[in-house]
């Protein structure tokens, strides 16, 4: 995958060694950028917007996202547990599967409890289950669009013999029964266009329900806060959606909120040749950036070259495949040096782990308009202790 972001911003100006390395520097002000974009939008379309917290999780910033957005979405109960706890607002709840224990706590607390396919309702809707959803609980049902618009077939939901919703095409009348909402996610950090053309083929099979339905959830995925993104055009689908199904219309945007908020700050920790120059980072793709090996893709670099020999950059761990990417550093490699990657705020923070015993980056909240720097969760080794047995 080709990153669809990248720009420095106000990092361009910021001192990588005010921080320890490696660290995780989020620019407030930067979120907030993203946030009076999103509220534009829900303002001018009348459709409700919120946080994917799969993308974004970083819940010391819940007083600043609580002022912008409508609620939350959890992709399971941990991630309502979060909601609940520090957020304010509504929780969307959406999982591909449930466990008993989990969806008996989960229904008190989620204002939409949506499942992955019409057998799921039927069964934790009988009481012989022993966990009966009262008919006040806002059911909702993903459906699989079946149109696959991704760049990369592993990341698109529509993929053939995609575990995630409902197939369209065996949708059927009976199939509303218990159904609040209907929801879909199709895309994965596209534009305006790919929404539009997911719609045209949902629209006839869900608009001769929009007089039973009370909700439509197009899912995430809608790089909104991207430069290139047809806001207009958006706001105008929304409201014309809102208006002919009589529904209220949900976005639940995680990328949009984090995109190009973020940095990762690391230190070269040795430099040597083989073949050509390659460097050991304090940063590893596999434990800090896995998306780097999944995806995967290349990260964009603060300050990256464009002319002079590049260099191969990989993490401390021992697996071969902890390979960050190829780059023209700013200035020639060296020990010591500060290095940073972009867009780095959403999905690496909640994907890290400690394989191999790597220690975890700090995380540090920066403010760009005034300049305050603090730090909001630094680790030590008895993370990687704890989490064992």
């Amino acid at each position: 995958m080709e990153t669809k972001a990248g720009d420095p911003g106000a990092f361009a100006h910021f001192d990588l060694k005010r921080v320890p390395s490696p660290a995780f520097v989020v620019d407030e002000a930067a979120v907030r950028r993203n946030l009076t974009i999103l509220a534009d939008i829900r303002e001018r379309s009348g459709a409700r917007v919120l946080l994917a917290l799969k993308a974004f999780s970083m819940w010391s910033l819940a007083p600043l996202i609580d002022e912008y957005l409508d609620g939350y979405c959890a992709s399971g109960l941990w991630e309502a547990r979060l909601a609940k706890a520090h957020f304010r607002g509504p929780i969307s709840t959406y999982s591909p599967a449930y466990k008993a224990d989990d969806l008996a706590e989960l229904i008190p607390i989620s204002d939409h409890i949506t499942f992955n396919n019409p057998a799921q309702i039927d069964r934790w809707k009988c009481e012989s289950n022993q966990l009966f959803i009262p008919d006040s609980s806002e059911i909702g049902l993903r459906i699989n669009p079946e149109i696959p618009l991704g760049e990369t077939a592993k990341y698109d939901p529509s993929q053939p013999h995609s575990r995630l919703g409902f197939p369209l095409s065996q949708l059927a009348p009976g199939h509303f029964e218990h159904l609040s909402g209907i929801h879909f996610h199709n895309l994965c950090e596209q534009g305006f266009d790919a929404l539009q053309r997911t719609w045209e083929k949902v629209e006839p099979v869900i608009a001769p329900h929009f007089g039973t339905l009370k909700w439509i959830n197009l899912g995430g995925g809608h790089h909104i806060t991207r430069d290139d993104y047809d806001r207009d055009a958006l706001v105008d689908f929304l409201k014309d959606l809102k208006a002919r199904s009589g529904c209220e219309i949900y976005l639940e945007p995680g990328e949009a909120v984090a995109l190009d908020t973020g940095i990762l700050v690391g230190e070269i920790l040795d430099v040597f040749d083989n073949g050509m120059a390659v460097g050991i980072t304090d940063i590893s793709a596999t434990c800090h950036m896995p998306d780097v090996i999944e995806a995967p893709y290349r990260p964009a670099m603060l300050d990256e070259g464009s002319e002079g020999s590049p260099i191969r950059l990989g993490g401390p761990s021992c697996l071969a495949g902890d390979i960050i990417g190829d780059y023209i550093l700013p200035e020639p490699p060296h020990i010591g040096q500060r290095i940073a990657f972009l867009d780095q705020a959403h999905y690496s923070m909640v994907k890290t782990n400690t394989f191999n015993g790597v220690p975890l980056p700090s995380i540090w909240l920066w403010n760009s308009d005034n300049d305050s720097l603090k730090c909001v969760k630094s680790f030590d080794w008895t993370t990687f202790r704890d989490r064992l047995s």
